[in-house]
C-alpha cells in the first residue's frame, strides 16, 4: 500500500512539472548605458519609471557584473556565460571590437549561446537590435556569424553597432584620427623630401625624381581613398537586416526605436500561446545619439537624457504587451547595459553624450567599477519577491545558466560555463554569491580580480594594471577617446593595487602593503588567477588584424557599388 502511494505521489509530481509552462524571457540591453543613469539606481534628474518599475517589481542587482567593459567581448561573454578570452573573442590589440561589417572575425560557431539551447527546447527565439558578434567569413552573403547561426529564428537589426559616422553631422570615430596619422606623415614627408633636395643639391646623393613622383602620386592615391572610404562609412557598416535581407543602407536613425519597438510587440504577439525568448538590444545610448522629435528636449541632460527617456518608453511599451496578453506571471525579464557608461563621449558642439556611472570611478574600456558595474534587474511577478535588493556579486555571465536551466534544459559538459544560476539567490534559498573569484579583463589581458571570502563581508579586487587618465585627474582617457590596454597607456602594478570594495566603493583609496592581511589576500587572488589562467585554451583570435581589418570581398552591399550600397526596403515605416 505504502509502495503504492509513494508510486502515485512521484507520477503526480512528474505529471504536474510536465504541464506547468515553461517561462517566457525578455532579455533587455541598452548599449552604454551608465549604472546612475536610471532612478532606481539613484538618478534623479532622468525621467525612468518604466525601468524603475522592473526594480519595484522584481530583483534588484546592486553588484551586477560584465565580463568585459566593452561591446563585442561582453555580448559574447552574456550569449555564451564564458569569459570572452575563451571564445576568442578578446583582442591582443589596440582595437576591441569590431568596426567594419566586411571583417571575417566573429563568435565561433562551435560557440553554444543560451538561444541555441532554448531553441532546442522547442521556444520561438528572436534577437531585435545590435548583434556585433560577426557576420561573414568567405564571402559577401555566406553570413556564418548571422544571428541565426547561434540559435535565433528572428532577426531585425544592425549586424554592427551604432558609431558617429551612421549619422550625418555628427562627425566621424575615424576621420579625426585619420586626419592626424596623415598630416603627420605628410610633415615627416616634408621634411624628408627637403632634406634628400638639398643633399641632392650639394651632390652627396643622387635622386631619381621620376621615382619620387611615383611615390608621391601612389601616397596621394591612397591617402585619397582613405578619407573616400570613411567619408562612405555609413554606406558600408550601418545597416539594418531582416533575417539575411538587408532592408535599409544605411539605415534611417529618426524612428530606429520605434521600429524596433514594434518588432520587439510584434513577436512577442506572434509567439505568445508558445514559450519564447526575446533578446532586445538597444543601438541606443551609444553615439551617435538620437531620438524622435517627441523626445527631442524633453529631459535634463541634453540628447543623451532625451535618448535615455525614448529608451524607457520603448521599455514600458514592450512591458505593457506582455501585461496586455497576461503573459507578466509567466515572463522572466531581465534588464541590463552592456558596459558602463562612456565618459569621454562628448559631442563636436561640446554636449556631453557619455553616460553617468554614479560613485564609481572610470567608466567604458576600463575594469575601474565604472566601466564593469552595470544594471542588472529582473522581474518574474508571481515567482520572484517584488523590490528585493541583492548585494552579492553577480554577472551577466549568469544568465545562460539561469534561462537554460528554468527552460528545463542542461550545461554543457564539453567546456567551462563560468556564469552560475541565479534563481537560489531571486528565490531567497540562497543568500550567498557562487562568484568568489571573478576576473577583469581589459582586452585579452587580465586587469584585476575581484575576491569575495566566504567567511567575510569584504569584497577584494585587485589591479595588476590601470589606464593613465589623460588630463592628469580625470575620471576618462579624453587624448585617446578610450582607455587602451597595454604599453605606454597604462600603469602596471608591482605588488598589485589592492582595495576593499565593501568599504570603498569608489576606489580611491589603495591599500599599502603595511595594511593586515595585505599580503594574505594577494597570495589568494593571485593563486586564484593561477588557477584560471591554467584553465585557458590556446584559440584562434577573432579580434586579430587579420580578422578585423575591411575585406572587400565580405562587404554586404544590397544594391551595386555605382549605388553606393544603398536601398531602403523597410516599406512598412516610410521606405522606397
Amino acid at each position: 500500500m505504502r509502495l503504492l502511494f509513494w508510486m502515485t505521489s512521484v507520477l503526480t509530481i512528474c505529471t504536474l512539472n510536465a504541464t506547468q509552462p515553461r517561462p517566457n524571457y525578455l532579455l533587455i540591453m541598452v548599449d552604454d548605458l551608465g549604472i546612475g543613469d536610471v532612478g532606481c539606481y539613484g538618478n534623479y534628474t532622468i525621467r525612468t519609471p518604466n525601468i524603475d518599475r522592473l526594480a519595484k517589481e522584481g530583483v534588484t542587482f546592486t553588484q551586477h557584473l560584465t565580463a568585459s567593459p566593452l561591446c563585442t567581448p561582453s555580448r559574447s561573454a552574456f550569449l555564451t556565460g564564458r569569459y570572452p578570452v575563451r571564445s576568442g573573442m578578446a583582442s591582443m590589440s589596440r582595437v576591441g571590437v569590431f568596426i567594419f561589417s566586411a571583417s571575417s572575425g566573429g563568435l565561433p560557431n562551435n560557440e553554444i549561446t543560451f538561444a541555441t539551447r532554448l531553441k532546442k527546447r522547442g521556444y520561438s527565439t528572436g534577437l531585435i537590435g545590435k548583434w556585433h558578434l560577426g557576420l561573414n567569413c568567405e564571402n559577401s552573403s555566406d553570413h556564418c556569424h548571422h544571428p541565426v547561426n547561434y540559435g535565433f529564428d528572428y532577426f531585425y537589426g544592425m549586424p554592427m553597432t551604432n558609431l558617429r559616422d551612421c549619422i550625418p553631422g555628427h562627425g566621424s570615430v575615424f576621420l579625426a584620427g585619420a586626419a592626424r596619422f596623415i598630416k603627420t606623415l605628410i610633415q615627416i614627408g616634408c621634411i624628408t623630401l627637403v632634406t634628400a633636395t638639398l643633399l641632392n643639391y650639394s651632390g652627396i646623393i643622387k635622386i631619381n625624381w621620376k621615382v619620387v613622383s611615383y611615390i608621391l602620386i601612389f601616397f596621394g592615391f591612397l591617402f585619397g581613398l582613405v578619407f573616400l572610404f570613411f567619408s562612405n562609412f555609413r554606406y558600408l557598416n550601418c545597416f539594418l537586416m531582416r533575417n539575411h535581407q538587408i532592408i535599409q543602407q544605411p539605415f534611417k536613425h529618426e524612428n530606429l526605436t520605434q521600429r524596433m519597438t514594434k518588432e520587439s510587440v510584434d513577436f512577442i504577439l506572434r509567439n505568445k500561446y508558445k514559450p519564447f525568448l526575446l533578446f532586445v538590444s538597444f543601438a541606443q545610448v551609444h553615439t551617435a545619439l538620437y531620438t524622435e522629435q517627441r523626445f527631442r528636449g524633453k529631459s535634463k541632460h541634453g540628447l543623451y537624457g532625451d535618448a535615455i527617456e525614448e529608451v524607457d518608453w520603448s521599455v514600458g511599451t514592450i512591458l505593457n504587451e506582455l501585461d496586455k496578453n497576461f503573459l507578466q506571471n509567466n515572463t522572466l525579464v531581465y534588464f541590463t547595459s552592456d558596459n558602463g557608461g562612456h565618459v569621454e563621449e562628448i559631442s563636436s558642439s561640446g554636449e556631453v553624450h557619455g553616460g553617468w556611472n554614479g560613485i564609481y570611478k572610470g567608466g567604458k574600456a576600463t575594469s575601474w567599477e565604472g566601466g564593469i558595474r552595470v544594471p542588472g534587474l529582473v522581474r518574474w511577478s508571481g515567482v520572484i519577491e517584488a523590490g528585493k535588493v541583492i548585494d552579492e556579486t553577480t554577472s551577466q555571465m549568469d544568465i545562460f545558466p539561469t534561462i537554460v536551466k528554468l527552460s528545463g534544459s542542461t550545461l554543457p559538459h564539453d567546456r567551462i560555463i563560468d556564469g552560475y544560476d541565479l534563481t537560489p539567490l531571486m528565490k531567497g534559498k540562497s543568500v550567498t554569491s557562487e562568484h568568489e573569484f571573478l576576473f577583469h579583463y581589459c582586452n585579452a589581458y587580465l586587469n584585476a580580480v575581484r575576491w569575495n571570502p566566504r567567511n567575510s563581508k569584504s569584497i577584494w579586487k585587485a589591479f595588476y594594471f590601470t589606464p593613465n587618465f589623460q588630463p592628469k585627474g580625470s575620471n576618462g582617457c579624453f587624448d585617446s577617446h578610450v582607455c587602451f590596454c597595454y604599453g605606454d597607456f597604462v600603469t602596471h602594478h608591482d605588488p598589485l593595487l589592492l582595495f576593499d570594495l565593501s568599504k570603498d566603493p569608489e576606489e580611491k583609496n589603495p591599500l599599502t602593503p603595511q595594511t593586515q592581511m595585505y599580503y594574505t589576500v594577494l597570495r589568494t587572488i593571485q593563486q586564484a588567477a593561477q588557477n584560471h589562467t591554467e584553465s585557458l585554451q590556446v584559440i584562434d583570435n577573432q579580434l586579430s588584424w587579420s580578422n578585423i581589418i575591411w575585406k572587400p570581398w565580405l562587404q554586404a552591399c544590397c544594391s551595386s557599388w555605382f549605388d553606393l550600397c544603398y536601398c531602403d526596403n523597410d516599406k512598412e515605416f516610410g521606405g522606397d
